[in-house]
Formats: C-alpha cells, structure tokens, sequence
C-alpha cells in the first residue's frame, strides 16, 4: 500500500508527447516540468496520481520521477528562520517554494517574508517549522463503546470495621 503525501522531482521530460497528462492540465503542466521544483503526490483514483505545487493543481498518469525525501515543511507552512551571529536575520515568513539541489541531494526552501519573496534560500536547519502538523492515522479496528445503563449497586459497609472506628473516636 502506498502512503501519501510523496515528493519528488521531474528533472526531464519523462515520456514522448503529452498523453501521460490529464488533458485539462497540460497547459500548467508544460510550465512546471521538467524543473527542480518539488512537487506534492497526494493521492492516486486509479489512473492519474494528483500532484500540488503550492496553489497549482494537476493530474498525471504514472511516469518516471526522481523521488525526495521529505522533510516536514511544505509550501505554505508558515516558519522562522534561525539566525546565525549577525550572519542571518531572524525573521517570520512562509515558504514559497521549494527546490531540490541534485548535486547535493539538498532541499532548499524560498521564503515569503511579509508578501515579498525573499531572494536567499534556506535549508532545513536554518528554519523552524511554526505550525503543529502531526497528525494521528484513523483507527484500522471498531472498538466497542462501553455501556452503562446507569443501575450501580452499593458496597456494604462492614459493621465490624465502622463500630471500631468509632469505639476510637471515642477514646
């Protein structure tokens, strides 16, 4: 069974001519592949797999792609960068996008700071993730509910251990 979200890259084309696209998707399609852009597979109907990139929606059939490793920040979590010295600043901002650096197997992200796109590009390390994203799986079992009819019935006392609480109490 395969687990979703996938990510991964089209650094080329990956088939002739354009039958492995959904036809209402070539024209944004043929604008973001072939790209180091990171790209979002979240779920497969039995013929198209449905990829996002940021707010861009499309469909592909299944073809040949370099998968990435995520890292549990995507476009559009709101994040902090970690300042180093005076090297860095520190500031509060969105991803924007993200892009994946073959030559060193690395993930960069471009951050939105305050509706401007930031120029630098950051890595992991230099980002905290400001949203809380874990999520619990669904249950794979129907546990029964427990059941209460509200009829109880009492304890009883023992006579013996009151009455010498109280012969106690008395001294």
């Amino acid at each position: 069974m395969m687990r979703f979200p996938q990510y991964g890259i089209f650094p080329r084309w990956p088939e002739d001519g354009q039958g492995w696209i959904h036809p209402d998707d070539v024209a944004l399609v043929t604008r973001l592949i072939p790209s180091e852009r990171i790209l979002r597979r979240d779920s497969f109907d039995g013929t198209y797999y449905h990829y996002r990139y940021g707010d861009c929606r499309f469909r592909l059939r299944p073809c040949l792609w370099l998968p990435v490793k995520a890292e549990g920040i995507d476009i559009g979590d709101p994040v902090e960068t970690i300042g180093l010295g005076l090297e860095r600043e520190r500031f509060v901002g969105v991803v924007a996008g993200m892009h994946y650096v073959r030559r060193k197997g690395r993930v960069l992200y471009r951050l939105r700071r305050a509706g401007k796109i930031v120029t630098r590009l950051y890595l992991r390390e230099h980002l905290r993730l400001l949203a809380d994203k874990e999520r619990i799986r669904p249950s794979e079992y129907q546990h029964p509910a427990p059941g209460w009819n509200g009829a109880g019935a009492n304890i009883p006392l023992e006579e013996s251990s009151g009455s010498a609480r109280r012969e106690r109490a008395d001294d």
